[in-house]
């Protein structure tokens, strides 16, 4: 590895971001431990833009990690609502209590000790330690590695362990001398991966900016800028069939919260038969209630919702695409002439017009919302 590119990164990239860095984000220089989490987690698997909307309202809800620790865990699940991975909405709850019971209420600033909280990679924990607190501490994530790989020509697959050491070992090469330089540091490394040296269209292939590292970078010097990072090659993403029930009862709907660790986990959705693969799926659609319901109801509720649900109704199908699966939602409407109690907690009746309560998948948030706007009428096929 070259020294003099060592001594040289850090302060190239931050004059960079002086000029070409981004600016004006409402997560950018806050040194609140707390919100720099928050937007560390929302960031991931999430676009900015949609991040711009979605943080500040996140913020006004739950200001602080105490009232985030306190809040109910559909609270949450709701705010987090159409962002996805909802994974990361029960971490950012069961972090905020972590922090409570274990820190005080106050988020530690070394990064192993960060770490060690739910949902927090060493990544993340390098990022909030960096921007809260000024700690040297490296971070590695998808931006960085395609960096990292060009720069120093790491031509084998960046998802090999041994590789991805070296990375970490690299980004930790890299950091500036003085502590205090971190956070323009870390937000300049963020942003030249995002905006400059991106996958697709970096500035290095084009005629109208001039990358600061391109006497350095072993990638533009030997033509493999887009050959670099090596990708793992991608496998046709499963297609599964489900068919789910929407019953209603006037202008209330019946919703069934899903298993935590389930895709979805904890969210409220509509009742549904366990995924198939669609090359499986059987074709009939003319299912009898009974066979509805017992796929997608618990046991003990059948017999209830059977003898107030004669006939469903077809509606027409969704598609729902995930990272790395597809979903065909088949809905099947029927309804009831009250609303039946269940013994189950998991089985509940919600008005339409409380549906912002509670967290949505967000293709059954826009069916709902659909039938919400037909005032109390049938979805049309």
């Amino acid at each position: 590895m070259s020294k003099t590119l060592i001594n040289t990164f850090a302060p190239k990239l931050i004059a960079w971001h002086g000029v070409s860095g981004r600016s004006g984000l409402p997560w950018q220089g806050n040194r609140d431990p707390y919100a720099v989490w928050i937007s560390e987690i929302m960031l991931q698997q999430t676009q900015v833009a949609t991040v711009l909307e979605r943080y500040p309202r996140f913020m006004k809800r739950f200001p602080m990690v105490k009232k985030l620790a306190a809040a109910d865990i559909d609270e949450v699940l709701a705010e987090w609502a159409g962002l996805g991975y909802y994974s990361r909405a029960r971490n950012l709850h069961s972090c905020a209590q972590q922090v409570m019971a274990e820190f005080g209420g106050k988020f530690p600033s070394d990064p192993v000790l960060l770490e060690q909280l739910k949902g927090i990679g060493r990544s993340t924990a390098g990022a909030i330690a960096a921007f809260a607190f000024h700690e040297r501490a490296p971070i590695l994530d998808a931006n960085v590695k395609r960096i990292l790989a060009r720069l120093f020509a790491v031509d084998v697959a960046i998802q090999d362990k041994l590789v991805n050491d070296r990375l970490w070992k690299l980004s930790a090469d890299l950091l500036p001398i003085k502590p205090a330089d971190m956070p323009v540091y870390t937000q300049a490394l963020m942003d030249f991966g995002a905006t400059w040296c991106t996958s697709r269209k970096p500035v290095c292939l084009g005629s109208e900016k001039k990358c600061p590292f391109a006497k350095d970078c072993q990638a533009n010097l030997s033509d493999q800028v887009l050959l670099l990072p090596q990708k793992a090659k991608k496998t046709k993403s499963p297609e599964f069939d489900c068919n789910m029930l929407l019953i209603r009862s006037g202008n209330s709907v019946l919703l069934q919260k899903r298993p935590s660790k389930a895709i979805w986990g904890g969210l409220w959705s509509l009742p549904e038969s366990p995924w198939v693969a669609k090359v499986q799926s059987a074709k009939d659609v003319n299912l009898s209630p009974q066979d509805l319901l017992k796929a997608a109801l618990p046991q003990e509720s059948i017999a209830t919702i059977a003898k107030a649900c004669k006939s469903f109704v077809k509606l027409d199908e969704i598609k729902h695409v995930f990272t790395h699966r597809r979903l065909w939602m088949h809905i099947w409407q029927a309804s009831c002439s009250k609303e039946l109690p269940f013994a189950n907690p998991d089985l509940k009746w919600v008005s339409l017009s409380q549906l912002g309560r509670y967290g949505l998948p967000q293709p059954i948030k826009v069916l709902l919302q659909e039938l919400s706007l037909v005032r109390g009428g049938d979805l049309k096929n």
